[in-house]
């Protein structure tokens, strides 16, 4: 005779976010993110905006995620533009940093 286990009902991301203290704090750190990224894209050239994303926060320091060295020249002149910006909007951002993508060879 073969028995049969019954599962638990399949959490949504979501869910399992809200019931993990640590999921749920990593979610509301992707979640300010991009909040100071969107508060920031004004001053990033429309041309540049394609190639920039939303990194971790880690403590008083924000990181972008830039796909290019070009992009990331460009982008080093203006952050004391997008750190003023975030500052200004209430964050406690007191470096950003950028890192390069590389696409897999």
């Amino acid at each position: 005779m073969t028995t049969y286990r019954s599962l638990p009902p399949a959490l949504t991301v979501r869910q399992a976010a809200e019931q993990s203290p640590s999921l749920a704090r990593l979610t509301d750190l992707v979640r300010e993110s991009s909040d100071r990224l969107q508060a920031v894209q004004s001053l990033i050239p429309e041309t540049l905006r394609a190639s920039v994303k939303a990194g971790p926060i880690d403590n008083d320091s924000w990181c972008l995620l830039v796909s290019g060295n070009a992009a990331a020249a460009k982008l080093r002149q203006i952050l004391p533009l997008l750190q003023a910006r975030l500052q200004r909007e209430g964050w406690k951002v007191n470096s950003i940093r950028l890192k390069i993508l590389t696409r897999p060879k």
